[in-house]
């Protein structure tokens, strides 16, 4: 954690089952690691409150406190930080507008959108030039599906992604204070836009003002859906299908009808989670396991660990579709915060595997994703890929201009 975070891996294997680590601000957390005492404390959301969901992990300076401000930038408890009484019908509002059925009625525009997609990946692939799956296919898709469903601001869909990586980066990374700076200028400058919004926009904010929700809790709510309702997924597309393309038996498998797509996403989320990591506090006095857990403890739950615990899953480190407890991962979560988009997220990871891994087979990885520094998100930034064989880039010649990270 001093450097962000645990890894999704787990790569730790003498990690016990709550660990004490102090933190890059000098803050002592409790690392949990067990996937029994995970679910345990997200299914207690009164004994381990989620008051600390969205708190920024880097305190935030004087000065960035007054950018945001300046934005009238708000974010009362609604979904992910509420333990209150509000939090059944905010979530009751926004799951009806992610219901499954509405979900599946998706399904054909879906599966349209990404085959047109794919085709073009796949003539640009088959003459030679490189592609950036992440750019072509994951990065923008959720957040087009999700627009169909609740409605959301009409801004382009670059401002509101630079916005949602912008959040993911100011309260989840460790940062300096002219970076704090600039993220709050950028998240404050959106979530204004999002405050114009909820005062009249139509959808999922009409139907929480409806219900006598105001402008905080509209913009808070909207707030959450555009950072963790589709961002997220576009980082599991990412994860997922850099994956694949080092899992030749499971795409034979694809091919051949024997592995089934549903299977290979459960399996996904187990060992590929966007989120590898979420917070709650200790309300009261209580103990983990065997651990004294006094009242205030920050706790951090490794989800991602949580998703390899031998005595949950067969084989926790192999992809392996449906094996036992494959489909126990707490990628989405448990209790009364249970993710409301999962269903979302499945089906637009099963028609992205479902189209694209023909394709996969034979692809050479370019360039990796390439994290960031965080405590909870992956936020992947490329997946650039070719046929085997010597690639030509957008200049025109063999090679690839340096990563921009490095």
């Amino acid at each position: 954690m001093a450097s962000g975070g645990p890894d999704a891996a787990g790569a730790r294997p003498g990690w016990p089952d709550v660990a004490s680590v102090v933190d890059h601000v000098g803050v002592r957390h409790l690392v949990v690691t067990r996937h029994a005492l995970v679910r345990q404390v997200l299914a207690d959301p009164q004994t381990y409150r989620p008051d600390n969901a969205l708190d920024a992990v880097t305190p935030v300076p004087v000065a960035a406190l007054r950018v945001l401000a300046g934005h009238r930038f708000r974010l009362p408890p609604t979904l992910a930080n509420n333990a209150g009484a509000s939090h059944p019908q905010i979530r009751a509002i926004v799951a009806e507008a992610l219901h499954p059925s509405r979900v599946e009625a998706q399904r054909g525009w879906l599966t349209g959108l990404v085959r047109r997609r794919v085709a073009r990946i796949g003539a640009a692939l088959r003459a030679g030039v490189p592609v950036d799956l992440h750019a072509e296919l994951a990065a923008d898709l959720p957040l087009l599906a999700l627009a169909r469903l609740v409605e959301l601001p009409d801004a382009p869909l670059g401002a509101v992604k630079d916005f949602a990586r912008a959040a993911l980066e100011l309260f989840w990374a460790p940062l300096d204070a002219d970076r704090q700076q600039v993220l709050a200028t950028e998240v404050g400058r959106f979530h204004r836009v999002l405050r114009d919004f909820a005062a009249t926009g139509p959808g999922l904010a009409a139907r929480l003002r409806a219900a006598g929700h105001g402008p905080d809790v509209v913009v808070g709510a909207l707030f959450f859906l555009l950072v963790a309702g589709q961002e997220t997924t576009s980082q599991f597309l990412t994860l997922l299908l850099h994956r694949l393309t080092g899992e030749p038996a499971i795409l034979a498998g694809l091919r051949r009808g024997t592995v089934d797509v549903a299977d290979v996403v459960e399996e996904g989320l187990r060992l590929e989670p966007p989120i590898v990591t979420w917070r709650r506090v200790a309300a009261v006095d209580t103990t983990l396991g065997a651990t004294a857990v006094p009242a205030g403890t920050s706790i951090v739950l490794w989800l991602a660990r949580a998703g390899r615990d031998a005595t949950v899953v067969d084989r926790p480190d192999e992809f392996v579709p449906g094996q036992r407890g494959s489909r126990r991962h707490l990628a989405f979560g448990a209790g009364a915060h249970r993710c409301v988009g999962a269903q979302l997220a499945r089906l637009e990871a099963t028609v992205v595997v479902d189209e694209l891994a023909p394709l996969l087979p034979g692809l050479t990885v370019l360039r990796p994703p390439w994290y960031p520094d965080n405590l909870t998100f992956r936020i992947p930034d490329t997946l650039l890929v070719c046929k085997e064989g010597p690639p030509v880039n957008a200049f025109g010649r063999e090679g690839f201009p340096a990563h921009r990270h490095g």
